[in-house]
């Protein structure tokens, strides 16, 4: 099968959070599936151009039409990638290739990213790759489809189109002049565009796309709800009959606890005791807590945002500290008023817990591999991966039943037994610490049974290998296969 993937940002060239780590994971997963041709294109934006370890090759340009527009559009191709995924970066200084700064939040993301969906499209016509299914993402590529039925239905008769939201809050808003000024649609394509008077592009996708997937089988039930659909609730009740829910996977080759050279020490399911100990007592002594092997070290690798239920670890902070023999880590960057509680209660028990407020990677994998108990309580989470990152490092997870969460760490019962962690149902103070008390009294009371527990986290299966079979599934459903 030949499958086009479209995003606005992909690992390892360029990376602003999860969507990045799933555009390097996905293309790659489907790439090994016998029969697939798999291309990915991304921007060429100013950090991916100048890395030189990024080597690539002029293939061609064009114009792209936006309205009275005409721009540019170089196609480059990567070189030396391995793993069977052909890349493709579209190239053009105004929109990508000199702005130094993040790749998003400029005044005018939206009509960099309609740029970039009509010259995706025009690249696949001037490469002459006719795909069977175009994937693309979250509001950044959300006009790929309707552009597609606008322009390109003749030239794509049999083409397909899967749109995946990986976070419904980022919808792809524009004022109502930019259907004429910027798109230059036909005019029957404004009523699937037009929200409340305004563009917004992520409906758009919802009403025009083949299918809609999201990234877990709980998030796209939760959609249906105004609680976490964020006013698209009535747009996806009614394409509820193409929208599916497939869990992420995670890299499992990075995140391994047996060749992590982040660590100091290397353990697998079998030999998980003894090599968490020595990285655990690494951690303590790194990070300036108290070296003790008995007290379950709680850790947290996040960004400081109130959507990461960090108002509740603000909450039972102290009583946890005060009530429990316990120590606490935290890693990221984020709010100030999350910076700062932080900050103070590491100042008010300096050997019990740590505020690591910054963003370091190989940190980050050592947390993961000298943790405990991994706590994400967060307000909603489409997917999440840490907590299959922590599980995958023998760090057992305390979470909210929330999105992914749910799908990924079924609740264990009081001895440790059935399930892959600590969970809570409601959104509030009490039932987390509800949650972490039991957790924490399995540690100090039961310790074959926390162990146990570790164990089967160890031994689940996170990679990719499921996913991309899924979305296999779903492909050929697309294409009547």
């Amino acid at each position: 099968m030949k499958i086009a993937i479209m995003a606005s940002e992909g690992a390892p060239y360029v990376k602003s959070g999860g969507l990045g780590d799933v555009m390097e994971a996905l293309p790659a997963a489907l790439s090994r599936i016998p029969g697939n041709e798999v291309v990915l294109l991304l921007p060429y934006y100013k950090k991916i151009k100048d890395n030189p370890k990024y080597v690539t090759e002029y293939v061609g340009s064009f114009d792209v039409r936006l309205s009275w527009r005409r721009q540019y559009a170089g196609v480059m191709k990567l070189t030396g990638r391995k793993d069977g995924v052909q890349v493709y970066f579209i190239d053009n200084d105004y929109y990508f290739g000199k702005r130094p700064g993040p790749i998003y939040g400029d005044c005018d993301d939206g009509e960099r990213f309609a740029y970039f969906a009509r010259a995706c499209m025009e690249a696949l016509v001037f490469l002459g790759f006719t795909p069977d299914v175009i994937q693309c993402n979250d509001w950044q590529t959300a006009l790929v489809p309707v552009v597609l039925k606008a322009w390109y239905r003749d030239r794509f008769a049999a083409t397909r189109v899967m749109f995946t939201i990986h976070n419904v809050e980022y919808q792809g808003w524009a004022d109502g002049y930019f259907f004429d000024d910027v798109l230059g649609l036909p005019w029957e394509f404004r009523s699937c565009l037009d929200m409340h008077g305004q563009v917004n592009m992520m409906k758009g996708a919802i009403e025009t796309a083949d299918m809609v997937s999201t990234v877990s089988e709980t998030y796209a039930r939760e959609l249906m709800y105004p609680y976490y659909a964020h006013g698209l609730d009535n747009v996806l009740s009614h394409a509820a009959w193409k929208l599916k829910g497939i869990t992420n996977g995670i890299d499992v080759n990075t995140f391994n606890p047996e060749t992590d050279p982040n660590l100091p020490a290397h353990y697998n399911a079998d030999t998980f005791a003894e090599g968490k100990a020595v990285c655990k007592a690494a951690l303590q002594k790194e990070v300036g807590l108290r070296e003790d092997p008995d007290a379950p070290l709680m850790v947290m690798v996040t960004r400081l945002a109130g959507h990461k239920g960090l108002d509740l670890l603000c909450y039972i902070a102290r009583r946890l500290l005060w009530e429990e023999n316990c120590q606490m880590l935290i890693l990221g960057t984020g709010e100030p008023q999350f910076e700062a509680f932080f900050r103070e209660l590491a100042a008010e028990f300096p050997d019990r817990v740590s505020a690591q407020i910054t963003f370091n990677l190989g940190l980050a994998a050592r947390i993961y591999a000298g943790g405990d108990i991994y706590m994400m309580p967060s307000k909603s989470e489409p997917c999440g991966l840490s907590q299959m990152n922590a599980m995958r490092y023998g760090t057992v997870p305390v979470v909210h039943a929330t999105g992914g969460l749910r799908d990924t760490v079924p609740p264990a019962d009081e001895n440790g037994d059935n399930g892959l962690g600590f969970t809570f149902q409601s959104y509030n103070g009490d039932d987390f610490l509800g949650a972490m008390k039991r957790c924490l009294q399995l540690y100090h009371h039961n310790r074959d049974g926390f162990r146990a527990l570790q164990h089967r986290d160890m031994i689940q299966d996170f990679s990719w290998n499921v996913p991309a079979g899924r979305y296999m599934e779903l492909f050929k459903q697309m294409c009547n296969q």
